[in-house]
């Protein structure tokens, strides 16, 4: 399905969702030329179309966008609104009544997944499926069992190939530029195996906690909220082999092959941690084992990647912010610089996403002077400086696609449920949190896991972790 939509229908409408990112997006594809459609909203509250249009000029105007703007205020002028419950069928025959003349609707759902399965039911009954697209944010279930059971509800009334599984992390410009990296540079593929690269590290700490958002965090933690989705499609691009072609299904058939290929995750190779003052956050019960950080070591049993290992590190309350990936390879088979001491820097391919955007390549060079002693320089680029203004925000770019059709950047069913089937057992048996202060960087417990040239690995400084 490629053809364009004709119309987006908006489930949570005056929910934050749309308020923070969603309404920004569509301002930005109207003033793109990209959008030229009605917006229809739909939401349990009884709100008027006027009070829905001054919310969305209260998003634009938090958002940067000046009053007034053109693209703005067409986008305002073409919404719509249909208030009522989702397992209300009134409410869907007043949508259909709305959609009389659209023939192809894009349908997100910014609500909870617990309505997921009264709209699709709801839309089938009232014949607004059969050329529609479902977009559906995250979570996209808690475990294996229930991701199965959201892809089987899903596939009851829509095919595959009319969801559209949203995760944002996919629709950053440098995740896509890793893809690129790889695979549109010839040097790189003959060293990108376990002959060369001697360990992989994915790092993503944020500075900042939970921020008033405990009573969320309570339901998700670490593990679930960015390592089962973000970071394992982090790890599935840096690990795949080149697909057969840049469509959704053949990405998607290179990413399902790493993630069949990792082996079974025990309760030994993950440290979890919970930063001091958690427990006194809004919402969060007094005992709470809810991990905050996560450090992973995984292995990938494949011809290419067998015995290279892979670790993942992330947490708030750290004491950076930083989102990056790290390839490092391995040490010459002799050293041949007596002046050097015997100890040098391995060269590392490095993929930073923030805090800015930056990909570099760490070499040895001579210092100046009479001896043969190396030192480490960085061959760098900073995406915005080399090649101007950053491209389209995350959801911007995954809105436009479900317009169009587009699905390379979205999740397929197999590969969410793989990605559950993965860190599973580590939700039927994990360790206990351990304790760590805001500012460090996580508990001292996580050092077995992690590289133990970690902090030389990193881009920027952090502070020693408090045991």
């Amino acid at each position: 399905m490629t053809d364009r939509a004709d119309c987006l229908v908006l489930f949570g409408a005056t929910g934050d969702l749309a308020y923070r990112k969603l309404f920004p997006a569509l301002q930005a594809l109207e003033d793109r030329g990209l959008l030229g459609m009605p917006v229809v909203g739909v939401a349990r509250e009884g709100w008027t179309l006027e009070r829905l249009r001054e919310r969305i000029r209260a998003s634009l105007h938090e958002a940067g966008v000046p009053d007034g703007d053109a693209a703005g205020e067409r986008l305002i002028a073409s919404m719509r609104y249909v208030h009522g419950e989702y397992s209300d069928p009134g409410t869907f025959k007043d949508l259909a009544a709305v959609l009389h003349d659209v023939s192809q609707p894009v349908f997100y759902l910014a609500i909870p997944p617990d309505h997921f399965g009264d709209v699709v039911d709801s839309l089938s009954r009232h014949g607004l499926t059969a050329r529609c697209r479902v977009v559906v944010e995250k979570p996209l279930g808690r475990d294996l069992e229930s991701a199965a059971a959201l892809n089987r509800m899903l596939a009851s009334e829509l095919a595959e190939d009319q969801i559209y599984r949203i995760d944002h992390f996919l629709g950053y410009e440098q995740v896509q530029n890793l893809l690129v990296a790889r695979f549109g540079n010839t040097m790189l593929e003959p060293l990108w195996n376990r002959r060369y690269v001697s360990q992989v590290h994915i790092e993503m700490t944020e500075s900042f906690g939970v921020e008033g958002r405990g009573a969320f965090y309570e339901t998700v933690g670490c593990l679930r909220d960015v390592v089962q989705n973000h970071l394992l499609q982090l790890v599935c691009i840096l690990a795949m082999d080149p697909p057969v072609s840049m469509a959704a299904d053949a990405i998607a058939d290179e990413k399902l092959k790493v993630l069949r290929s990792i082996t079974p995750l025990t309760r030994d190779a993950i440290v979890r941690g919970q930063y001091e003052g958690y427990r006194e956050e809004p919402g969060v019960a007094p005992g709470s084992d809810v991990d905050t950080y996560c450090a992973l070591r995984l292995e990938i049993d494949s011809w290419r990647w067998a015995g290279v290992p892979f670790t993942i590190r992330a947490g708030k309350g750290m004491s950076g912010t930083l989102t990056e990936a790290v390839v490092e390879y391995a040490a010459p088979p002799r050293q041949l610089f007596p002046d050097a001491g015997g100890t040098f820097e391995p060269n590392r391919m490095r993929f930073r996403m923030k805090p800015d955007d930056l990909i570099e390549l760490s070499m040895q060079v001579k210092q100046p002077g009479d001896r043969v002693v190396m030192d480490t320089v960085d061959l760098s680029v900073h995406y915005a400086t080399r090649l101007g203004l950053p491209g389209p925000a995350a959801y911007e770019r995954l809105l436009g696609d479900a317009i169009t059709g587009e699905r390379r950047l979205f999740a397929r069913g197999d590969l969410v449920e793989e990605q559950w089937r993965v860190i599973q057992p580590l939700l039927d048996d994990s360790p206990p949190v351990q304790p760590y202060w805001r500012g460090s960087m996580g508990p001292a417990a996580a050092d077995r896991l992690l590289p133990g040239d970690l902090p030389a690995m990193l881009s920027s400084p952090h502070v020693p972790a408090v045991p």
